[in-house]
């Protein structure tokens, strides 16, 4: 499969509290896609997003593919980084509530495997639609799921940025796991949300549809977020079936 990577600091933040890594031609491993956007407004997010990775990626390496059902691993792997950078922000009173967002994507057999906490996203492009698969952990997503707002409320609400569910914040995560069957030709897409919240669906869909090469898609999403804005760090991973 072909990739792109890439990771902003947009034009508005002094850190970029985003983290994100690529697993793709280790033998006996699957291709594996790791994102992460540290807790913005809360201490040392970007120690956690690192770490976050950092851990994942560790232990994706060192994974049993062949006896384990991938999504429970997916989620113990969460689980356990979650409970390591919990553990540690309590070391030093500087990184006490810290956490981030994670999602970890495992693609096997054409069927892709996802873990996922926080409001960072996955989107499948097929055809001429884009589907966003995975559901935010988010004030806002709540109240659009009980009706109190609607999905066009969601967009410029104050509080659009508050999250539910961060890795490392407290013991007892709860995480999210999705299994998606693929087809060919089939794009995956990976993304904070500062590029959600600088680009509609409809462009991204437009963006990465009329850019062949992953790479020079995940650069055209970057710099429409920042000609938009750039209000957050911006990170992007797509990958093509």
């Amino acid at each position: 499969m072909k990739y792109g990577i890439r990771t902003d600091r947009g034009l508005k933040r002094q850190l970029n509290e985003d983290n994100c890594n690529v697993l793709v031609g280790y033998p006996g491993i699957p291709a594996c896609f790791v994102i992460a956007d540290g807790m913005g407004g809360h201490k040392c997010g970007e120690v956690a997003s690192k770490q976050a990775v950092d851990s994942v990626c560790n232990l994706l390496l060192k994974a049993d593919w062949e006896k384990k059902n991938i999504s429970e691993m997916l989620r113990d792997i969460i689980v356990k980084v979650n409970d390591e950078i919990y553990n540690f922000s309590l070391l030093d009173e500087a990184t006490q509530g810290m956490g981030t967002t994670l999602i970890i994507t495992v693609l096997k057999n054409r069927k892709l495997y996802i873990g996922h906490v926080g409001d960072s996203r996955v989107y499948i492009i097929r055809e001429d639609s884009i589907e966003k698969v995975t559901w935010d952990h988010s004030f806002i997503e709540e109240l659009v799921k009980n009706g109190s707002i609607t999905r066009d409320e969601a967009v410029n609400h104050p509080k659009r940025n508050l999250i539910t569910r961060a890795v490392g914040y407290e013991l007892g995560l709860q995480v999210d796991t999705y299994e998606i069957d693929l087809k060919d030709n089939d794009i995956i897409l990976l993304c904070t949300d500062g590029l959600t919240n600088m680009l509609t669906e409809e462009e991204i869909l437009d963006i990465i549809k009329n850019n062949e090469e992953p790479q020079d898609a995940c650069d055209t999403l970057i710099q429409k977020a920042n000609n938009n804005g750039g209000e957050d760090n911006t990170t992007v991973i797509v990958g093509k079936i």
